[in-house]
């Protein structure tokens, strides 16, 4: 996994790999810049102009360090240095004497100044602020950030979008936040990446390494993550030899309702397409034949009304995934309640059963311990009341986590995964073509599939996410993301954990 340290824990792991390298920070900002040159490198034109905005601070050292770099290897380089102090950081100053004795071209902007004019061709290379702003950029930084925003140049930010904090950006001045086309983000992610009401400031991002003191990181136990391969793939339930279809579990779902069968059958189709054994469907009086039909694979289970009542009438379930296209008829109020109080198996609830909840708030006391919510951000607001942002939702779903001991999926891009002990694991795979109704019942099959397979309820979750995200990427390479539809995600399942599987061998 990759750990998502906050702006002091980066300048801890800096402060502890400077002393225990040994290296001095001057050169561990010559190593930063050179990585991140020969990345920039690999995708720039030679014939490219490039122009680095470099502030004072050792954001800004890294840019010039970069400008030497580049115009050493014949770029044709302009370096800005707003001068919004007297004194740079000692770093930015050795760096501003060994480019100006490199012959780079350097200009200072006085104070109130504007950005002069350059080509518009330009790569911008905004190494301005980094990761140790404290408060929102005011005056005319605020104004030279907004001149840049203007700018119909691409930007590439060096660490993070300069203004953008590592964190926490709900008090922020969106004004005044670089929007980059690109990020190199410096050895780790930073949360800011990861939201989606932040996100947008960053562009593509990819981490570049600059060789941070990895046994540090790690000691640091950081309480957030964003998920990689090498952490699912050994997730992945095994498939013994001599299996037969009794050992990969039992799974319910109660889905569907005049209308909404389609919901039912891409849960269905999914959660089969993960693997289990058996696979029973609930639904409501006069459905059953609709998914005989479509998902022959799946035992129809049929309600005595023409909404769910019931339970389906069968003595065994390995996990219980509720909500997709039930509605919130009465009954099915009341099957939703009964179920909370006497689950006979793991619950995955999504959907509808989640607006039921909200409208029962008390509920949520009586949820079964490992019970697995998957609210989108509007289902999760119903739950919890309204975020300001989406780092407040995003707390708001780890504080539902931790208090009801369940696990919590806030869907969206970069799904986030809520555990009760308060960690958060960010999803890495997934793209926009999902965006699409109909995917948040796949992820619930997925994940009912993976429970009955008798995974735990913060493994399931993590896998199925995963899988669930890396199967809408191999469906957008085939189709792209515009044509692509959530049953294209289930078509490529069985591509996703071979993928899956093959990693893990």
């Amino acid at each position: 996994m990759l750990p998502l340290l906050s702006a002091p824990q980066v300048r801890l792991a800096d402060g502890h790999t400077i002393a225990h390298e040994p290296i001095a920070s001057i050169d561990l900002m010559e190593r930063a810049a050179r990585n991140c040159t020969h990345r920039l490198q690999e995708t720039l034109g030679v014939e490219r102009p490039v122009v680095v905005l470099a502030g004072m601070g050792n954001n800004g050292g890294d840019g010039l360090a970069m400008a030497r770099m580049l115009h050493l290897a014949g770029q044709h380089v302009q370096v800005l240095v707003p001068r919004y102090k007297q004194q740079g950081s000692p770093d930015f100053e050795v760096n501003l004497a060994r480019a100006e004795a490199s012959k780079v071209h350097i200009a200072c902007i006085a104070e109130g100044s504007t950005l002069p004019e350059f080509d518009s061709r330009a790569l911008v290379v905004d190494a301005l602020f980094g990761t140790g702003l404290q408060k929102p950029l005011a005056g005319w930084l605020k104004t030279l950030v907004m001149q840049v925003n203007a700018l119909p140049n691409e930007v590439l930010a060096i660490d993070l979008p300069s203004g953008l904090f590592a964190d926490d950006n709900s008090a922020n001045d969106p004004e005044a936040i670089v929007k980059a086309d690109r990020t190199f983000t410096l050895e780790l992610p930073k949360l800011a990446l990861l939201l989606p009401d932040q996100a947008g400031y960053c562009g593509k991002w990819e981490v570049v390494p600059i060789g941070l003191d990895k046994a540090f990181v790690a000691s640091l136990n950081a309480r957030l993550a964003v998920l990689e391969i090498s952490d699912v793939s050994a997730l992945m339930p095994d498939r013994g030899r001599t299996a037969h279809k009794g050992d990969f579990g039992h799974a319910w779902l109660l889905a569907g309702g005049p209308g909404k069968m389609g919901a039912a059958i891409m849960a269905a189709r999914a959660c089969l397409r993960t693997g289990c054994g058996l696979l029973t469907v609930h639904v409501p009086a006069g459905q059953a034949m609709v998914m005989n039909a479509v998902v022959p694979e799946a035992m129809a289970s049929m309600d005595a009304e023409i909404c769910l009542s019931g339970f389906p009438k069968i003595k065994k379930a390995a996990a219980i995934g509720v909500g997709p296209g039930i509605g919130t008829a009465d009954e099915t109020v009341r099957l939703l309640k009964l179920l909370v109080q006497e689950a006979p198996a793991p619950l995955v609830l999504d959907a509808d059963a989640l607006n039921i909840l909200s409208e029962n708030k008390t509920w949520l006391a009586f949820l079964p311990p490992a019970t697995i919510l998957t609210p989108h951000p509007g289902e999760l607001e119903r739950l919890t009341g309204i975020a300001g942002s989406s780092h407040d939702r995003l707390m708001q779903a780890k504080e539902l986590a931790v208090k009801h001991r369940s696990v919590v999926v806030l869907k969206g891009a970069n799904s986030a995964v809520c555990s009760p002990d308060g960690r958060i694991f960010f999803n890495s795979t997934g793209n926009a073509g999902m965006a699409k109704g109909g995917s948040g019942d796949v992820l619930t099959g997925i994940i009912t599939g993976l429970r009955a397979q008798g995974l735990d309820a913060l493994p399931a979750a993590l896998l199925g996410v995963y899988a669930h995200g890396l199967a809408g990427d191999l469906a957008a390479k085939k189709l792209g993301m515009d044509g692509m539809l959530p049953s294209d995600l289930i078509a490529h399942l069985p591509q996703a954990w071979m993928q899956l599987r093959a990693w893990g061998n």
